[in-house]
């Protein structure tokens, strides 16, 4: 078996996150491919061979699974975004299950309760963020704007139609790619770091309706001699929406990274805010805050929190990389205090206000690094909440968390495989899994939130 060699094979299994399992008994080869279905017949070339296995790319669907649908989505198999739309939601959960189950039972000593996956309130439309990037269709095509093309770092496809938005993010889509056209200018290309427009950032929250709009360029134009920015604002605002536009932002990102990066916000209309409720609760969400993307399977996430970390009466409860604050006034009713630490400044603000403006004065939330805060605290905690970012905790973190040897810990994850890495010190230091449950929060892909109970070992 060479690189660039084609066949054909059935692919027996997926294991997470997307890694599709071909066997070809005439090579003595396994050969993963992503972005397949357990029972589909594939054509692929080899892009990797190494000892005992290989790695290929799907070329051709030959003969589809018999779990196989017909997506939703018009733009599925060409956009990146999503990888499951051509399954059934319950297939999607099965598999989601044993995927989870399968790591879980490789990572966790001794038995646990395992709680399968908890399906997303909505399949679709169930995104309040989306972050859209500039491009061309292709090499020196005409302008685009929506999501990488799967397997592609430098195209873009348009995704008018896309499924996981509402209608309103659609046509804030659709309304901005018109008008970029009509300026004439470039899109920032990621190789030449020339060029002005580089991201479309729209979210909508779930209850209350209300859209912030933020366009991301370089400052290598004039946003209004050139671009236009009042323009643009007035066609935003005479849009025919379900929901409320609280403001319509600029932001300028100069950064050679091909990511949104603030250097700069401007408001072009309403506020740089808008407002988002949970369980109850109001939350002021600002453009680069994180706010899980699916709001009401959040809901569903932190009531198993809540379910989950027991009785608090009286407790002190850590949550640690606690965002703008969700976690911590979801638990702070029912808490003696609850103290929130957070790296990103712009969501402790927000934390703070969404506080202050829910009546919870046993709430207290402090900017920096969970790794240096933590020995500034100046308390003891009872309880503690993780719900760190995808790579997972910082192992010198970790075992000053496990130092203060709470009782009770429940651990967030949104990559499992970060979970499962950290597993390994909490394990040795004194830490017993007792319940795991899978949140679907983002159904169509292979994304899944995990939710896991530990209790120390000898209290």
């Amino acid at each position: 078996m060479k690189k660039g060699q084609v066949y054909e094979g059935v692919i027996d299994r997926v294991d997470f996150p997307n890694h599709g399992r071909i066997i070809l008994p005439q090579e003595d080869k396994v050969v993963i491919v992503k972005n397949g279905i357990a029972g589909q017949k594939v054509r692929f070339s080899v892009n990797k061979v190494r000892k005992g296995k290989a790695e290929g790319r799907i070329l051709e669907v030959l003969c589809p699974s018999d779990r196989e649908i017909a997506s939703p989505c018009p733009h599925f198999g060409q956009c990146g975004g999503c990888t499951y739309q051509n399954l059934p939601y319950d297939e999607q959960l099965k598999l989601k299950g044993t995927q989870l189950k399968e790591m879980m039972d490789g990572a966790i000593d001794g038995d646990y309760v395992w709680e399968g996956v908890m399906p997303s309130p909505r399949q679709k439309e169930y995104r309040n963020k989306m972050e859209f990037s500039f491009g061309d269709e292709y090499k020196d095509g005409p302008l685009a704007l929506g999501m990488h093309k799967r397997g592609s770092f430098h195209d873009i496809v348009n995704v008018p139609e896309c499924q996981i938005v509402d209608e309103d993010c659609r046509r804030v889509l659709v309304c901005t790619l018109e008008y970029a056209r009509e300026t004439g200018l470039p899109y920032y290309h990621r190789m030449r770091h020339e060029g002005f427009f580089r991201h479309l950032l729209v979210r909508k929250a779930a209850k209350t309706g209300e859209l912030l709009i933020d366009l991301v360029t370089t400052g290598e134009y004039d946003f209004e001699k050139d671009f236009g920015g009042e323009e643009w604002t007035k066609r935003i605002l005479s849009l025919s929406l379900a929901g409320t536009v609280a403001g319509i932002l600029h932001t300028r990102n100069d950064s050679v990274a091909d990511v949104v990066r603030d250097e700069g916000t401007e408001v072009l209309y309403g506020r740089d805010y808008f407002y988002e409720e949970l369980l109850g609760l109001r939350f002021k969400i600002t453009p680069f805050s994180f706010f899980q993307t699916n709001s009401l399977g959040a809901e569903v996430l932190y009531e198993t929190v809540r379910e989950y970390i027991g009785e608090t009466r009286d407790k002190v409860i850590f949550d640690l990389y606690s965002g703008t604050g969700t976690i911590a006034q979801i638990l702070a009713p029912v808490a003696g205090k609850v103290t929130g630490v957070e790296i990103v400044e712009e969501a402790v603000r927000a934390a703070r206000e969404n506080a202050e403006g829910n009546g919870l004065s046993n709430c207290s939330f402090w900017a920096g690094d969970v790794l240096k805060v933590i020995d500034e605290l100046g308390e003891t905690p009872d309880l503690i909440v993780l719900d760190p970012p995808r790579d997972g905790v910082n192992p010198k973190a970790l075992r000053k968390i496990t130092d203060f040897g709470v009782e009770r810990m429940v651990y967030i994850a949104c990559k499992p495989t970060s979970l499962v890495r950290d597993l390994e010190m909490l394990q040795g230091r004194g830490y017993r899994v007792e319940r795991v449950r899978g949140i679907d929060l983002f159904p169509g892909s292979y994304h899944v939130e995990v939710a896991m109970l530990l209790t120390r070992t000898d209290t």
